[in-house]
Formats: structure tokens, C-alpha cells, sequence
């Protein structure tokens, strides 16, 4: 269920900058507001172990035997100097 809000007296650098930020991410003034109050007022806070989980379980999605490290970091190098 969502609500609607109405934000008065939004300061004119606010205003400002969250409009150019809206720009930037290709958002509506709208959708750009209720990211920056995601972002602030859910934080999502992650123990030091859970990126790697994460990762393991991704690693484990993945079709044996078709991603070989010697690709992946193949790939990677690509282009460098």
C-alpha cells in the first residue's frame, strides 16, 4: 500500500540538488525523492561476512565447469595495459 505526501517550503538548494540528481539517475522528481528516503530511513546494513556468502551462493548458482577462473580473470585483464 503506498501513501501520498506533499512536501512544502523544500528549500531552494534541496530543491536544486535533488533535481539534479534526478536527472542524473534518469528519475522522476517523485521516484528521486522516495530513493534518497529509502536510502536514509531503511539502511541495510551488511555483517562483514555477508558479501562473501552472498557471493558463494551466486558462485554456486552458476553452471559447473562453464566459468573457469583462468576465463573470468581473462576477461577481466581485457583491454588493460
Amino acid at each position: 500500500m503506498s501513501t501520498t505526501l506533499t512536501l512544502k517550503n523544500i528549500p531552494d538548494t534541496v530543491y536544486g540538488r535533488l533535481k539534479l540528481s534526478a536527472e542524473m539517475h534518469r528519475r522522476s522528481l517523485n521516484r528521486e525523492a522516495i530513493v534518497c528516503l529509502e536510502s536514509v530511513l531503511q539502511p541495510t546494513k551488511m555483517m562483514q561476512s555477508e558479501p562473501i556468502s552472498r557471493a558463494r551462493e551466486l558462485r554456486a548458482a552458476l553452471p559447473a565447469g562453464k566459468f573457469r577462473v583462468r576465463d573470468i580473470d581473462a576477461v577481466k585483464r581485457k583491454d588493460r595495459p
